[in-house]
């Protein structure tokens, strides 16, 4: 277990220390681009899940863990391991972009661009979506595995093209709490933990129902 919490940490660490930090050298250089901070995410979710996918199953997001728990693919006890060092490994990252370059762009926080409301359904759709494309690649048995992780990180960085502008594209409450708790924007924080978390629900009954 030790070595999938390191797992799980690392890669938490990791996801959060590029994304967010992908869109505070943006705002700091101009070089990136909206496109560039989505292509981030994606291929460092892609990297991870074949750096960690065979020894913690490559979570990286509490909501994702919380699906895979109700899913019956882990014990309550792990699962709660997983989201503690999840959530740390996210706030040390931010803690890191913070000590060098400052508290530059909310530290990549993501912050609605319209209404909350806006922001809470496309954040459920998208994490419903991506929930979905977990199981699909990486848990059925009749899924081509080795391609789950392109089929992941593409969707996390389709996802984030199109849904970054308005929402931010989360998906993932972790990937959320880490800057806004080291910023100190918590305004509408409780929009990426709870609409993130049904929406991995939500994929997870739903996932069930048609394989039952």
């Amino acid at each position: 277990m030790k070595k999938k919490l390191t797992a799980e940490f690392l890669g938490t660490y990791f996801l959060v220390f590029a994304g967010p930090g992908a869109v505070v050298i943006d705002q700091i250089t101009q070089s990136l681009t909206h496109m560039g901070i989505a292509l981030t995410f994606g291929l460092v979710v892609t990297a991870l899940i074949y750096t960690f996918g065979h020894i913690s199953g490559a979570h990286f997001n509490p909501a994702v863990t919380i699906g895979f728990f109700l899913y019956g693919d882990m014990n309550k006890r792990d699962a709660i391991a997983y989201v503690v060092v999840q959530l740390l490994g996210a706030i040390l990252a931010s803690m890191t972009t913070l000590l060098l370059f400052g508290n530059v762009a909310k530290l990549g926080a993501t912050l609605p661009r319209g209404t909350e409301r806006q922001s809470f359904g496309l954040e459920f759709i998208l994490t419903f979506f991506l929930m979905m494309i977990i199981l699909g690649s990486a848990v059925h048995g009749k899924a081509v595995k080795s391609f789950a992780g392109l089929a992941i990180g593409a969707t996390v960085g389709l996802e984030a093209m199109f849904g970054g502008p308005i929402s931010g594209a989360s998906m993932n409450p972790a990937r959320s709490i880490g800057p806004a708790i080291v910023s100190g924007h918590l305004e509408h924080l409780w929009i990426y933990i709870v609409a993130t978390i049904l929406g991995a629900i939500a994929a997870t009954f739903v996932y069930k129902f048609m394989h039952e």
